[in-house]
């Protein structure tokens, strides 16, 4: 059997956000691994077109009475009462997104249930407002989930979306909601751990414990009770050779300081200067050191981005406008985020 063609995040996003400009009001069903941002994906699609907050039904904890609702007599004959989690036009809009989280890890007399409402778009009396969507997520028996095969009729009403780790998409959540820079500067050094299965361990490195890690990080608690072991001692190792990195104040200051030679501890540098830059003069200062310096073109396509998400594009052109160096390599790296589709994408 063929393996289905995958998504990035940022990918996802942007089909998602198509469907809803569209009123595309199709079913769909996201397939990935945990911790990868399936749900975090779902937010943003509904905050980027007004939408109120999905209503995000985790199956796997409902009984089907739960989704069904209740019989409750009424002039002799048996009424189901809804829920009142699901929407309901006078309460929750006449558009939104009901996420069904889980779905195939709930057991197959709940599934059942999900199945009218997904198939008929409703369920006894009650029935979903003409504009709101319906989607679901869960994840795949290799990624070691108790999950419960889908029934064939459910499963061809779906579209299938298939959504893969991203470092790139990553990249840009990391930055917009303050993760620690040693973890980014890690993470862009080690890219094979940002996402790392484990079958013996319950603590395993994923984005959604990497996003953990960075708070205790931040905290000066250790790591490893959100990303295992291995993966902390890893980045233990890393935080020791960060003594390698130079003054990275006196860089934005316009003095020269030695650069590392070790390449984490260049990452590391890297990821610093771009979250510490906060005006045009300073990223010209910061730029110039690492030309000068010769570090790869990788390490500066990782500075120009973290600009980028950081400042505004009218800071990097105004910086972009005081040096030639800063000039020549911007015009590299804006071809190269149009080759390369997951820089410059929403997370």
């Amino acid at each position: 059997m063929s393996r289905p063609e995958e998504m990035t995040p940022a990918q996802l996003l942007a089909f998602l956000d198509r469907l809803v400009a569209e009123g595309l009001t199709l079913s769909l069903m996201i397939w990935g691994p945990p911790g990868i941002g399936k749900s975090s994906v779902v937010r943003q699609v509904a905050q980027k077109h007004g939408l109120p907050e999905p209503i995000d039904l985790r199956l796997s904890q409902l009984a089907p009475t739960d989704l069904r609702g209740l019989p409750v007599p009424e002039n002799g004959v048996s009424r189901w009462w809804p829920p009142e989690f699901l929407p309901r036009e006078e309460v929750h809009g006449p558009r939104g997104i009901l996420f069904l989280d889980e779905l195939n890890m709930a057991p197959p007399a709940v599934q059942g249930i999900a199945q009218q409402l997904i198939l008929d778009r409703r369920v006894g009396s009650y029935e979903v407002p003409k504009g709101w969507f319906i989607w679901a997520a869960g994840n795949r028996k290799e990624d070691a989930a108790s999950v419960y095969a889908m029934p064939a009729p459910l499963a061809n009403r779906f579209l299938h979306l298939h959504v893969r780790p991203d470092l790139e998409a990553f990249t840009q959540y990391a930055v917009q909601n303050g993760f620690h820079r040693d973890i980014l500067a890690f993470l862009r050094f080690r890219p094979e751990l940002l996402h790392r299965l484990s079958r013996e361990d319950p603590a395993w490195p994923s984005p959604r414990s990497w996003e953990m890690a960075s708070r205790l990080h931040e905290k000066g608690l250790p790591i490893a009770p959100a990303v295992g072991p291995g993966a902390a001692g890893e980045f233990e190792a890393f935080l020791r050779v960060l003594n390698q990195v130079p003054d990275l104040e006196a860089v934005l200051q316009g003095k020269d300081p030695r650069p590392p030679k070790e390449l984490s501890a260049r990452y590391a540098a890297v990821v610093g200067l771009g979250q510490r830059a906060s005006e045009a003069e300073e990223v010209v200062r910061a730029g110039q050191w690492l030309i000068r310096h010769k570090f790869s073109d990788e390490l500066l396509y990782l500075f120009a981005f973290i600009v980028l998400e950081r400042l505004s594009q009218e800071v990097w052109l105004e910086a972009v406008q005081k040096s030639p160096d800063l000039s020549q390599f911007s015009q590299r790296y804006f071809q190269y985020t149009q080759e390369n589709v997951g820089w410059g994408s929403l997370w």
